[in-house]
């Protein structure tokens, strides 16, 4: 989708320019380096005076800037969720139980508000010890932000080794829908007003008994109309396998495997077929990637996310791989993928190796053309921050220039997302962090089982940095075992609140306090059917003479997915000037908004101006 010329550069001259001034950089600091070493050599040797020269003062860098004072508070418990994630540990250290699973905010029985479903796992076969088995759980918002389970009478009380969750309206009927990824089968649940039916085997997508599914996307990826489904898929793996591996840290014993030591599988798109069937096209639509030496699947997946990196108005896929290459498949845009992560430049880090990569968000955060892809990775291994050259591919991580490395370097990130949690127009960033080894501390000091999320704040372009570390964020800031994040306005109050899943433990809800005063307009898209969430729509919104771009996708961060209304920051701004729709069919429909911190609903025109 695009919305203003281009510049006609090529992937290769986007290369070169931006191999050209990071070498430039790095030259002009060996050249300093260098003149520095010659004249205190020189100096060493001279014995004649000479004459003083007078040195400018170099010119200062611009002061980094402060972040405001935005306090989040826990109100897990008040807000009256009392779920607890379960993990099935036992003491054999099945590599499952480090994940943890994701969570959802969706308006499931469409009273306007924004409800929660929260991914659990279960007790392993034999070690239930007589205790009735956990279930998924679902809680229904008052609107005011507080929640009540409805697990039951909503038919979710559902018992799988669940990971993660993908939202979307499959049948078109105006009603949410879940799908389930799972160690086991998966799972597709109808909503029936209210009242969710596993549909899954009619459909066709419970995946295989033997397959570890993780994230899971709807997007409409041949413009059909209907929603299609993306499932990304881990490593093969059972029992028997894990513990024949015996995976060890020395000071702890046997310790939770690494996907090095597991065979990779395929992840697998189902095409809908309109009529509450789905048909699994993965091979025919260029999906598996294959090992050319030892014939096995490549990908191990944890994160996927909709993004249309190349703007031609088609959603492609990017995929982040555990210890393997990432994956960025181009939409071909005739029932077709390409795999070109390593050609784009996202398959491996700057240093051209793979990183253990969760969780992946993507978001124009500069307010131009630019598409950033943001990676959670592995402790020890700084967040990935991929960006392309004046709106166009290939892609050039910028984790250090922008502000994100030294800060992420550290923790291990699973979950991440693009939000602006102060209102102020500029996609600030969120990491949710903790380890897999609850006694990592005693062989890594650095490391600690429970981390806190890193909130980095966005500065714009006139820092030093765009990424700036929020030191004290309230409840936020406090140790976790993170896992999976979600966002959504909870309370009506027009910024957005933070869930944060842990892994064998309690999620925090955490309520944004922010008293910034920045105007806001929250946007909610109804399309057309069989599509009414218009998901893979386009917003532009245009106030104080910047312009905001947004992506509507579900699928964000790691196995879980957020609301779909559009939150705007304002800022100081007074008023819109304008907000522009492309409607994921490639209509455009523009309007002036005449109300600021509110929710605006647009309808799809059956009838408007085409690109």
């Amino acid at each position: 989708m695009t919305s203003s010329p281009k510049p006609s550069m090529s992937r290769g001259e986007a290369r070169i320019r931006r191999a050209f001034m990071l070498s430039s950089a790095v030259i002009g600091a060996i050249g300093l380096l260098a003149g520095a070493a010659c004249l205190l050599l020189g100096r060493a040797h001279e014995t004649r005076q000479v004459e003083e020269v007078r040195i400018e003062a170099p010119t200062p860098v611009p002061v980094v800037g402060e972040p405001p004072d935005v306090r989040f508070t826990d109100i897990t418990e008040s807000a009256g969720i009392d779920f607890v994630h379960t993990s099935g540990a036992y003491g054999e250290r099945l590599m499952p139980e480090t994940l943890g699973s994701g969570a959802a905010f969706l308006d499931y029985d469409r009273d306007g508000d924004q409800d929660l479903l929260l991914v659990n796992s279960r007790r392993w076969a034999g070690h239930e010890e007589g205790r009735a088995q956990p279930t998924q759980a679902l809680y229904a918002n008052d609107g005011s932000g507080h929640f009540t389970d409805v697990t039951e009478q909503a038919g979710l009380a559902l018992v799988t080794y669940g990971m993660g969750v993908a939202i979307g309206d499959y049948d078109g009927d105006g009603w949410d829908d879940i799908y389930l990824t799972s160690l086991e089968s998966n799972h597709l649940l109808r909503n029936r007003g209210g009242r969710f039916e596993d549909v899954t085997a009619q459909a066709g997508v419970a995946g295989g008994k033997d397959r570890w599914s993780s994230s899971a996307a709807f997007l409409d990826y041949d413009k059909d109309g209907d929603l299609d489904l993306f499932v990304v898929n881990y490593v093969k793996w059972s029992r028997e396998i894990d513990l024949a591996i015996d995976f060890r840290l020395t000071g702890l014993g046997r310790a939770y495997g690494a996907p090095v030591n597991f065979v990779g599988t395929d992840d697998q798109l189902y095409r809908n077929e309109g009529d509450g069937r789905f048909t699994d096209v993965t091979r025919a639509a260029g999906i598996r990637v294959t090992d050319p030496v030892s014939g096995n699947p490549v990908g191990k997946g944890l994160g996927v996310v909709p993004v249309d990196y190349d703007g031609d108005g088609w959603l492609d896929l990017m995929v982040v791989n555990d210890t393997v290459r990432n994956f960025l498949f181009h939409n071909l845009r005739n029932g077709r993928f390409e795999e070109v992560g390593i050609f784009e430049g996202i398959a491996y880090d700057r240093n051209g190796k793979a990183t253990s990569a969760m969780g992946v968000d993507t978001a124009h955060f500069r307010d131009d053309q630019d598409v950033g892809i943001a990676i959670g990775n592995f402790a020890n291994e700084m967040a990935s921050l991929f960006v392309t050259a004046a709106g166009r591919p290939p892609f050039v991580d910028e984790a250090v220039l922008e502000g994100l490395g030294p800060a992420s370097r550290i923790p291990l990130t699973f979950g991440l997302v693009f939000l602006d949690y102060d209102l102020d127009g500029r996609l600030d960033l969120l990491l949710a962090n903790g380890h897999l080894e609850h006694e990592i501390s005693k062989v890594q000091q650095s490391q600690h089982y429970l981390q806190p999320p890193l909130l980095f704040w966005n500065c714009g372009d006139t820092c030093s940095a765009r990424f700036v570390p929020v030191t004290d964020a309230g409840d936020l800031s406090r140790p976790m075992v993170g896992r999976g994040i979600s966002d959504a306005d909870i309370d009506g109050d027009g910024d957005l609140d933070v869930l944060i899943t842990q892994n064998g433990r309690r999620p925090a809800l955490l309520r944004n306090d922010q008293q910034t005063g920045h105007h806001w307009l929250r946007v909610r898209l109804a399309g057309q059917p069989p599509n009414p969430d218009a998901l893979g729509a386009r917003l532009e919104l245009t106030a104080d003479g910047a312009t905001r771009i947004r992506e509507l996708v579900s699928a964000r961060g790691y196995l879980s997915a957020v609301e779909r209304t559009v939150t705007f920051g304002l800022g100081p701004a007074a008023q819109v000037e304008r907000l522009r729709v492309i409607w994921p069919d490639g209509q455009v429909q523009e309007l002036t908004p005449d109300q600021l911190d509110t929710t605006l609903v647009i309808e799809q025109p059956v009838e408007t101006t085409s690109r």
